[in-house]
């Protein structure tokens, strides 16, 4: 196949259009019918040597290819007019500039992810961002943008909805001048976030946060009071806390501070460390009221109360001082209940038996691990019959049919649920 030459003053590498032109060409993307094929065929400059000979769709997959140029901006505008999302991760584009020439001839962006490409040799001047205007999902992920870079990109992008901005060595948040108010989603995990008071700033920033996802972070504690918490996150719904540092359960009991808050995840926190799988559950759905989602997992009514109840026993033989303000809520709503009785729920060994024979009762211990023909050999003794001559009945007081045959030698004494104080019958067999 054979490409438009670039431009002279372009840099080296292969163009955006040229691995656009590769991929999708007939040969390697023939044409589908069917619906949701998001196919489209635009019309193209006239004299480009790749009329009508592209099929592409919509979301447009161009990771890992090598790109570090945009290519013949006429031909990305004849080409994308309709592609609404767009991967270009893994790729060495390192220009801003490079980049705002493909996005300002997408104008129906709204995707757009640029993970792991080389940004950060670069400076975003607010023209080139100007081009993003329409976007409402940035993937920044691994490319070590800077916050300056980031600030211009809230400034020229009014629409943005959800940001991710993982593995950028972040140990620190800068403020942006201005409220991003679009903004519901942020990503921020793997960085080296540990202050609260950088955490804090986020709120600020971003008022109408809905989604806060802060896992792989080194967060230790959340340095805050309620009234202040409600006021920077007010709309935070969803907030994860996966593999930070928190230790104490008082920062647990923050999160209630969030008005809206109603999904949690915290797994691999030093603070659940000490105790069992059951236990983490029970005591955080206990301590977190309002929420109705935790590590992914809906919590039901049932489960709640069920919590709920498992946490007053669980404090119960606390110290007074040791025991947290949610004990006394929940001993308001459910009384000062019980310990649960512990069951035995191994089978029984043994059991204390009435034997009966002729005029005499004797009362023996018997295994209930051994055999009707076992149990015969051990009442040899008692009424002095051999096996043979022994006819031997059960009688448990709760049948309805009175004493049973014990016909079968083989049996196990277990099968026939044999308690203390039931009785047998010892008949010598009819001559």
């Amino acid at each position: 196949m054979e490409f438009q030459e670039e431009n002279m003053d372009q840099p080296s590498g292969r163009s955006f259009m040229q691995v656009l032109c590769e991929k999708y060409s007939p040969e390697n993307f023939p044409y589908r019918r069917g619906p949701g094929m998001g196919v489209h065929v635009p019309a193209t400059p006239q004299g480009s040597p790749m009329k009508d000979r592209l099929n592409l769709p919509s979301v447009l997959v161009l990771n890992s290819c090598g790109i570090t140029c945009a290519g013949e901006e006429n031909e990305i505008a004849a080409f994308c007019a309709h592609v609404s999302e767009l991967d270009l991760s893994d790729n060495k584009l390192d220009s801003w500039h490079e980049v705002s020439k493909i996005v300002s001839n997408v104008p129906h962006l709204e995707f757009l992810n640029l993970s792991s490409n080389p940004l950060n040799l670069s400076v975003l001047e607010r023209t080139c961002a100007g081009s993003f205007a329409g976007v409402r999902k940035l993937v920044l992920n691994n490319s070590k943008a800077s916050w300056e870079t980031v600030h211009t990109i809230l400034q020229e992008l009014p629409d943005l909805e959800e940001l991710f901005l993982c593995l950028n060595d972040y140990e620190t948040v800068s403020c942006s001048p201005v409220c991003c108010q679009s903004l519901k989603l942020l990503h921020i995990t793997d960085n080296n976030l540990q202050d609260w008071t950088e955490i804090r700033k986020l709120g600020i920033m971003f008022p109408s946060l809905d989604t806060l996802v802060l896992a792989n972070n080194h967060l230790t504690t959340i340095e805050e009071s309620n009234d202040s918490l409600a006021r920077l996150f007010p709309n935070l719904r969803s907030v994860s806390l996966h593999r930070s540092g928190l230790h104490c359960w008082e920062d647990i009991d923050k999160l209630n501070s969030f008005p809206k808050l109603e999904e949690v995840r915290l797994l691999g926190i030093p603070l659940l460390q000490s105790y069992t799988t059951e236990e983490r559950r029970k005591l955080l759905i206990a301590r977190l009221p309002s929420i109705i989602k935790l590590n992914g997992s809906v919590i039901t009514d049932g489960e709640r109360e069920d919590s709920e109840r498992f946490f007053i026993r669980y404090y119960l033989d606390f110290p007074p001082e040791e025991v947290p303000f949610r004990y006394h809520e929940l001993v308001t709503k459910y009384g000062k209940l019980e310990p649960l009785a512990v069951v035995d729920l191994r089978p029984r060994s043994s059991a204390k038996v009435e034997v009966h024979f002729k005029d005499k009762v004797e009362e023996i211990s018997i295994r209930l691990d051994q055999t009707v023909a076992e149990l015969k050999k051990q009442l040899k003794t008692v009424v002095h019959l051999s096996t043979s001559n022994m006819l031997l009945y059960y009688f448990d007081h709760e049948a309805p049919f009175g004493p049973e045959e014990m016909k079968y030698n083989s049996r196990a004494l277990h099968s026939y649920g044999i308690q203390d104080g039931d009785k047998f019958f010892v008949e010598p067999k009819s001559k």
